[in-house]
């Protein structure tokens, strides 16, 4: 069936190439949020993946799945996309007679956006992966995008192939185009970094609910 559809898709039919690439919309949709940050950044990057899907469909050899070929055209795109952001020059603050104000905490992400609650009901009910180390309602949390937002973007995209989707490390080198010994040391790192942030978070957390030295909270 699948293999049908691919080549009325290769063929110029564009209802073939929307059932193939359908069951996958809304997973690839929250995939590139989670390296982005951005619901409608993520929204932009999936509209991306599909067009460069539909004109490269000559070229998927079907070595790997669809969903696998889809997910390396969705991660090139979002790392493009920060890679372009990276380029871009900051922002002058508009008012040359007022000071910016001061960030209220320190490594916060001020532009992170929470995914829309409503995408989440489409999302396919399944575990990701034997592999897999968080559940998907978590993977999607605004406290571990931010996280993730920490982490630079190649590691992002391997700690998200990995630990959140369960795919292979040869799987996820085959989508990011790159070395398993690379993808194995990003995931190293990124594990490591994540663990450290949550330690951290948890201490100002704990510090935060700490009552004051001679407060009345702290006597009793």
């Amino acid at each position: 069936m699948a293999t049908d559809l691919i080549d009325r898709a290769r063929a110029g039919d564009g209802q073939a190439f929307r059932q193939l690439v359908e069951p996958y919309q809304r997973e690839l949709q929250v995939h590139c949020y989670r390296i982005l940050g951005s619901a409608q950044d993520a929204e932009d990057a999936v509209q991306e993946t599909l067009l460069t899907a539909w004109r490269s469909l000559g070229g998927f050899e079907q070595r790997s799945s669809l969903r696998t070929w889809l997910y390396r055209i969705a991660t090139t795109r979002s790392l493009n996309a920060l890679r372009a952001v990276s380029r871009r020059r900051p922002m002058d603050w508009p008012r040359k007679d007022l000071e910016p104000p001061e960030p209220t905490r320190m490594g916060e992400v001020a532009w992170l956006e929470p995914y829309p609650d409503v995408l989440l009901a489409d999302l396919p009910d399944e575990a990701p992966g034997p592999l897999a180390r968080y559940e998907a309602r978590e993977a999607i949390s605004l406290a571990f995008i931010t996280a993730l937002q920490l982490l630079p973007p190649q590691q992002r995209a391997v700690l998200i192939l990995r630990d959140v989707l369960g795919f292979r490390t040869r799987e996820a080198a085959e989508i990011l185009q790159a070395s398993e010994p690379s993808v194995a040391s990003a995931l190293k790192r990124a594990r490591a970094a994540l663990a450290s942030t949550c330690r951290r978070d948890v201490a100002r957390r704990r510090r935060s609910r700490t009552p004051p030295p001679n407060s009345d909270l702290s006597t009793g």
